[in-house]
């Protein structure tokens, strides 16, 4: 196998540990009996699609790898922001703390932003592949708030 195949195949491996924080910290009947607002995707919707997302962070990195080998301030941004997604399961599925989630994903967010913008430079596909990335969290921090609205009175949390 040749170097690059390999890198690839650890950024791959990176970001699955990643995603391993949604399989340690699963929703469970405490999420299930949130009140959830009408726009909430279906729960099969969101292995499908951060199984795709996690694929396109991988190929991101790697993609500026290849270009401009581990560059410290942009894989520095990058480490940062997969660090953010990680928590955010363990803090809002694990700990039961959608006020803490979003502060995570808020700055979640701010990250992946900086991510493509620190990676632009070295790869405009890198960077143009974690746009669908920030979207979704968008998404997900909006519902993370608006979870933690409806919920706020039940004492439901931790």
């Amino acid at each position: 196998m040749t170097t690059s195949i390999l890198i690839l195949l650890g950024f791959i491996l990176f970001s699955g540990l990643i995603a391993a924080s949604g399989i340690v910290f699963k929703p469970g009947t405490w999420y299930q009996g949130l009140t959830k607002p009408s726009w909430t995707p279906p729960n099969r919707a969101f292995p499908i699609v951060w199984s795709v997302l996690y694929l396109l962070i991988a190929i991101s990195g790697w993609l500026v790898w290849r270009q401009a080998g581990f560059v410290i301030i942009p894989f520095g941004i990058f480490l940062g922001q997969m660090i953010l997604n990680f928590l955010w399961s363990m803090l809002f599925f694990g700990r039961r703390r959608p006020d803490l989630a979003f502060l995570d994903i808020t700055l979640l967010g701010l990250a992946i932003a900086v991510n493509i913008l620190a990676f632009w430079p070295y790869s405009r596909t890198a960077a143009f592949l974690l746009v669908p990335y920030l979207a979704w969290v968008c998404v997900a921090a909006a519902l993370n708030l608006k979870v933690w609205q409806l919920n706020r009175d039940r004492g439901t949390f931790a």
